[in-house]
This record gives C-alpha cells, sequence and structure tokens, in this order.
C-alpha cells in the first residue's frame, strides 16, 4: 500500500487556543472546531467569548495570561474537562507602534508580559499534559520578528523573543516528544491595532503602508495564518523549531 501523499487532520484532540475571542485566534478556533478538535477557548474578554457557551466541543475560560495564578488555574480545568490536552496556541497577544524617543517604559513592560511572558506562562502551565500526549505547541511571532522594522521596534523585539523561544523549546522538548514550532504572519486584518489604541485612520494608513511594500501587494486575512496553525498542531509529526513566515513575501 503507497504512503498517502497528505496526511489526514486526526479529529478528537484537544487544546488550548489563546486570544480565541477574535483574530488569528479565533480563525484558529473555528477551523480546529471543523477539524472535530475539542477546545480551551482562552480570551481576556467573556463578551468576545460569549456566542460559544452553548457548544460541547468548546470550553470558554477568561484568562489573562501574563496572571500566571490564573493561567494555572485553567490549564487544571482544562486538563480536568478534556481528560487531557495535546495541543496550545499561543494566540494571545499585543501590539505597540512608536518610535524609540516616545514609548514609555510601562508600554514596552505591558507588551513583554503579554507577548513574552504570557507565551512562557501558558505554555509551562500545560507541559506536564503536553509531554504526556507527545503534543504540539504553535507560538504566534510575526514577520517583524525576521525583518528589522522602524516603528514598532518594541514589538518586533517580543516576537523575535517569541521565535527565538520556539526554537530553544523545540531542543529542550525535543526528547520529551514535544513539537514547537511559530508562525510569522505579516500585517493582517485584525483588531490587534485598535486595541493597541491606534484609530480606524491610523489603522488603515498603516495597513495601505505595508501592503505597499509586500510583494504580494495585500495584507493577509486571519484564516491564511490559522491554517498552517492548524497544520503544526493537528497534523504534522516530523516538524519542529520552524519559524515559518506567512507575509506574502514581506520578510524577503
Amino acid at each position: 500500500m503507497s504512503t498517502p501523499i497528505l496526511a489526514p487532520r486526526r479529529e478528537g484532540l484537544r487544546g488550548v487556543i489563546t486570544g480565541a475571542g477574535s483574530g488569528i485566534g479565533r480563525s484558529c478556533l473555528e477551523l480546529f472546531l471543523a477539524h472535530g478538535a475539542r477546545v480551551d477557548a482562552w480570551d481576556r474578554s467573556p463578551e468576545a467569548l460569549a456566542d460559544l457557551n452553548d457548544r460541547d466541543d468548546v470550553a470558554t475560560r477568561v484568562v489573562d495570561v501574563t496572571d500566571p495564578e490564573s493561567v494555572a488555574a485553567a490549564a487544571a480545568e482544562a486538563t480536568e474537562t478534556w481528560n487531557g490536552i495535546d495541543f496550545v496556541v499561543n494566540c494571545a497577544g499585543g501590539f505597540l507602534v512608536g518610535p524609540l524617543a516616545e514609548v514609555s517604559a510601562d508600554a514596552v513592560r505591558k507588551l513583554f508580559d503579554l507577548n513574552v511572558l504570557g507565551t512562557t506562562v501558558v505554555t509551562q502551565a500545560l507541559l506536564p499534559a503536553l509531554v504526556a500526549s507527545k503534543g504540539a505547541v504553535v507560538n504566534v511571532a510575526s514577520s517583524v520578528a525576521l525583518k528589522a522594522t522602524v516603528s514598532n521596534s518594541h514589538y518586533a523585539a517580543s516576537k523575535a523573543a517569541v521565535a527565538h523561544l520556539t526554537r530553544c523549546w523545540a531542543l529542550e522538548l525535543g526528547p520529551q516528544g514535544v513539537r514547537v514550532n511559530s508562525v510569522a504572519p505579516g500585517p493582517t486584518m485584525t483588531a490587534i491595532y485598535q486595541s493597541a489604541g491606534m484609530s480606524a485612520e491610523q489603522e488603515s494608513t498603516l495597513l495601505r503602508e505595508r501592503a505597499a511594500t509586500i510583494p504580494l501587494r495585500r495584507v493577509g486575512e486571519p484564516v491564511e495564518t490559522a491554517r498552517w496553525i492548524a497544520r503544526f498542531a493537528l497534523e504534522d509529526d516530523w516538524t519542529t523549531g520552524t519559524v515559518l513566515p506567512i507575509d506574502g513575501g514581506m520578510s524577503l
């Protein structure tokens, strides 16, 4: 019998998606559920998760990923609810734009708490379950983690940290059977920009300017990143330590 060219997605896998209320996290949630996964959906906004409360393949939890105690409690509940965890997708994150001369120390601290500490705390809390299942971690970095930028250097630095944590954790956890990969999306149509305090006009200008520099001359849609996250989490068993650009060629 010949080996199939494409591996089938495995149904019934159990996992956690942070930032599941909107953007790439919500696209991941919808795609994973369509492929038969059972998902613990975490977000710091209860309103963003309210439409999921009546589903039996989703458990919703209001979680601040920068709070280790909140994360530890949610991780224990998720593991008990699904009798194990097969994947973790770290989508929760923040954005910061501004030149060095203008950004505040407090804003930088909050950004790293969310993007770097949050990714660490969530993965750490769910690590025993991931080791038990020989599961997968998928982190969300950014194309600016791979290519220098002028207007949002601290955001780029925080995502570069996520990218390098991915590589380091892949080395550390590989012998235990846990795969760790990351996607590096280019500018994508999500609410992250306005959540960072940008006006709709500022967001539109930023995305238009970025699109003009991208070889494909457009910004991305959340589902275009979610498809690759799903492959890493639900299908692939042989890839680890990868930071995959999904950016229309921006990182070139």
